[in-house]
């Protein structure tokens, strides 16, 4: 059986503690396909828009070796990105482990019967520390 693997991320400013995610996620399955989230998305949830726009983000995960699909993330609601790629894990950084937004995509991926596993979030190096310092806004 082909283990199909997903991870959601805005990969806006891409740095290495996304690099680290993929990487780890391509460890644990046999697939991996990447959910970018939408540049109204991201502005929606983050609260600001993405310094690099969705196909530019989307092409610079496709250009990783161990990434088989990129596709664009439509929703917060995990269970949609399901239905449209139909993976068996998704992956998350643990900084979501114990959270209630946490507990939300364990009870939505147990609904399709899909699990999430949490990987080690790289505490030292965001998106929003690196705009910050370029003085983006």
């Amino acid at each position: 059986m082909t283990v199909v693997g997903y991870v959601p991320g805005a990969y806006d400013v891409f740095h290495v503690g996304h690099l680290r995610i993929l990487e780890r996620s391509r460890r644990q399955c046999d697939r991996l396909v990447v959910g970018v989230v939408g540049d109204q998305l991201a502005a929606e949830t983050r609260g600001e828009p993405p310094a690099v726009p969705l196909a530019e983000r989307m092409a610079i995960v496709a250009a990783l070796p161990w990434v088989h699909d990129v596709v664009e993330d439509v929703s917060p609601d995990k269970s949609v990105a399901w239905r449209r790629v139909g993976f068996d894990v998704l992956f998350k950084g643990d900084d979501w482990r114990g959270t209630e937004r946490g507990d939300r995509l364990e009870s939505a991926m147990a609904r399709v019967g899909a699990r999430v596993v949490y990987l080690p979030y790289t505490r030292e190096i965001s998106s929003s520390s690196l705009r910050a310092g370029l003085g983006a806004s």
